[in-house]
């Protein structure tokens, strides 16, 4: 079952047993999907989809910090109830050692050396770890590999 079709169970299943918060972060998450494929007349994989939360993620993350400065706590908390549900739908993370080796690896394969070499490295990192880690943490890995 694809990604985008377990997401479309779980919104039927939700809207079943009247959990309010989940439906609605559930349909949030199903109308960014029926955007991009309007948007640019395709139809999303699991890769798109993960890529769709973790964006969702990153804009629920800058909510929270914005709504805690503004002394807000009631929608900073249902901001990280969002990123709950969101987070049912991505793979399990790799953690920091196994992005350090994997980023060394790359590294050597690219054959890179330096700073100057990022852009590269990245373009070769995100293909071989997007959705399975964190990019935040995935950048500060390469540039740590990069600069010695």
């Amino acid at each position: 079952m694809s990604l985008k079709a377990h997401i479309t169970e779980d919104m039927k299943s939700a809207m079943r047993a009247k959990d309010s918060e989940r439906l609605g972060t559930i349909r949030l998450l199903l109308a960014a999907i029926k955007q991009k494929e309007v948007d640019e007349r395709i139809e999303v994989d699991d890769v798109m989809v993960v890529a769709m939360v973790d964006k969702l993620i990153k804009q629920r993350k800058d909510s929270i910090s914005a709504y805690e400065k503004a002394a807000r706590q009631d929608l900073a908390d249902k901001e990280a109830s969002e990123i709950t549900v969101l987070q049912m739908y991505l793979p399990q993370r790799m953690s920091a050692d196994e992005v350090a080796e994997a980023v060394k690896k790359i590294v050597a394969d690219v054959g890179a050396t330096g700073p100057g070499d990022m852009g590269k490295v990245m373009g070769a990192v995100k293909q071989q770890l997007a959705g399975k880690a964190d990019m935040g943490q995935v950048s500060a890995a390469v540039k740590a590999a990069l600069n010695p």
